[in-house]
């Protein structure tokens, strides 16, 4: 199974672009979790609802053209599973009204698959929006404790909006404390780390730096690889075994982010 996340920054533009379309034909992932569609499905093309190979899941933010989730999954995949979709609502967490979670349900082999499109909140509007990300971070960290509890297999994938470590972004001396690479969102990560979750791609690839996947467009941070590594897939560190693959796909333009590839057996 294919997955491949990526904060799209706004999902016309990136249809519009041939950005989207590239990507579907050149990759063809099993689920596509795609983060900041910023708007509705009303609004959609065909090719974004309704297309000949995909079942395709949206969760849009009630403040028009902002934020929201969506989740794919490849019809030929969903033919083999039982599959169930969710515009889940984490216990207790804010932000409920932006569309931020997309869920997907997978039942095979006596096993549930929850699989999660998340774009976590940037924190930097307000100290309410600051405490509220905080909050937002541990309640889906519950969320995913609740569920592997239950037996289930957790894959979360997303815009996290935090670069964990010192080699997760370019210049962390001039960032050191501001949102995004502050200590307490770095926390945040080594507690999910000593919980068992794995940074799929950290784990794979200890040590490995310059390796990015958010660029700030107008300084053309990306033409100089001046980036945030925020982008990430978490999973159970008991359950790496199964990954064959995982990898972020550079080349691929079309928003301030690039996409992230996990190939699970």
């Amino acid at each position: 199974m294919k997955l491949i996340t990526w904060n799209v920054n706004g999902i016309r533009a990136v249809e519009r672009k041939g950005a989207l379309q590239q990507l579907i034909s050149e990759h063809a992932p099993d689920v596509f979790m795609v983060q900041e569609i910023k708007g509705t499905p009303d609004q959609f093309s065909p090719f974004l609802t309704a297309h000949e190979a995909y079942h395709q899941y949206y969760s849009s933010a009630e403040k028009k053209g902002y934020a929201g989730t969506s989740i794919w999954i490849a019809k030929a995949l969903a033919r083999q599973v039982g599959e169930t979709a969710f515009n889940t609502v984490v216990p207790d967490a804010p932000n409920a009204d932006e569309g931020r979670i997309s869920h997907l349900c997978l039942e095979k082999d006596r096993k549930t698959w929850d699989l999660f499109s998340i774009y976590f909140p940037n924190g930097g509007k307000s100290e309410q929006a600051w405490k509220e990300k905080l909050v937002f971070y541990d309640r889906v960290h519950d969320y995913m404790n609740a569920l592997r509890q239950k037996g289930h297999r957790v894959i979360v994938g997303g815009d996290m909006n935090v670069a964990h470590t010192e080699i997760d972004i370019a210049r962390p001396k001039e960032n050191d404390g501001k949102i995004g690479f502050h200590p307490k969102e770095r926390a945040w990560m080594d507690r999910l780390v000593e919980d068992g979750w794995a940074d799929t791609w950290r784990e794979r690839n200890p040590g490995i730096t310059d390796v990015y996947s958010w660029w700030h467009m107008i300084s053309r941070g990306r033409d100089r690889n001046v980036g945030w590594r925020i982008d990430y897939f978490l999973m159970d560190h008991a359950e790496m075994y199964c990954i064959e693959d995982v990898a972020y796909l550079n080349d691929q333009m079309g928003s301030d982010h690039c996409p992230l590839s996990l190939v699970i057996h």
